[in-house]
């Protein structure tokens, strides 16, 4: 199943020439719902595109499952106004996940995504103190720019986010977009299990601000470093100090601001990437 993820509209468009009749792309918005034992378990807002990479990483990042191997099969159902996302866990993990969904069927569960509000939203995300990535001033700057580059959606509709994967010496090895910042994110952590690139090999680029839920699914991928266009918010650089991650937000061009953990960062040049 194959739905575009960008559809051409009709505007009007006012210049100082005067106004007149225009096209112009725009990314779809699709309710995407993540089903797991048929099931729903979440419906997102998504770009309707790189659907099994959007099921694994939203599996990793929220705890359904510990490592991707543990999804049996993913399966893209059309559901007219929608799409459904139908995942089959093998054994351990499927018992593990019906375990929790009736542990958050009470009266205190949202209902709507799975979480047991407060406290499944403020969950102890994993350190990664450990993570002996360093990077330079310059791989800082590299990254944003590198990641521009791989920014197919937004280059023609100018309203999608990104996330990418920046290696040093290699620059961006996965990125994908989505209307959602935490959609485009889920859909790097597929891409990047998929593909066996380890979280500790490389920092998390994103193009918007950063929220805790940002925080959360950086360390669940298991890098130490996350780097933004846009400014954290404040229970996000809370959230990333605790987890020993390096927050480096606000970068323009050379210019950025390091929120958390500056040890990682050194002052010198990158090395070049195409």
């Amino acid at each position: 199943m194959v739905r575009p993820a960008v559809t051409s509209t009709s505007r009007i468009a006012r210049r100082s020439g005067g106004m007149q009749a225009a096209a112009r792309m725009v990314p779809e918005e699709t309710p995407v719902a993540l089903s797991y034992a048929g099931t729903t378990h979440a419906v997102m807002m998504a770009t309707p595109a790189d659907l099994e990479d959007f099921a694994t990483g939203f599996s990793l990042t929220e705890g359904v499952v510990s490592k991707s191997d543990e999804i049996a099969d993913v399966h893209i159902e059309d559901a007219g106004e929608g799409i459904d996302i139908q995942i089959r866990l093998r054994d351990e993990a499927n018992r593990r996940f019906e375990a929790r969904r009736r542990r958050l069927a009470g009266p205190v569960g949202c209902g709507l995504c799975g979480i047991e509000s407060i406290d499944e939203a403020m969950r102890a995300v994993p350190s990664v103190a450990d993570c002996a990535l360093g990077l330079s001033a310059g791989d800082i700057a590299q990254s944003v720019k590198l990641l521009s580059k791989q920014q197919r959606l937004h280059g023609e509709t100018g309203a999608v986010h990104a996330a990418g994967f920046y290696v040093p010496a290699k620059g961006i090895v996965a990125a994908r977009e989505d209307v959602g910042r935490h959609n485009a994110l889920d859909k790097l952590a597929g891409a990047l299990a998929k593909a066996g690139i380890e979280g500790a090999a490389g920092a998390v680029v994103v193009t918007s601000r950063v929220s805790v839920e940002m925080v959360q699914k950086t360390a669940a991928i298991g890098s130490g470093i996350i780097i933004a266009v846009s400014a954290p918010t404040a229970l996000a650089i809370r959230t990333a100090e605790q987890a020993g991650m390096t927050l480096v937000a606000l970068v323009r061009g050379d210019e950025f601001d390091i929120f958390t953990r500056p040890g990682r960062i050194t002052s010198g040049a990158s090395a070049d990437v195409a």
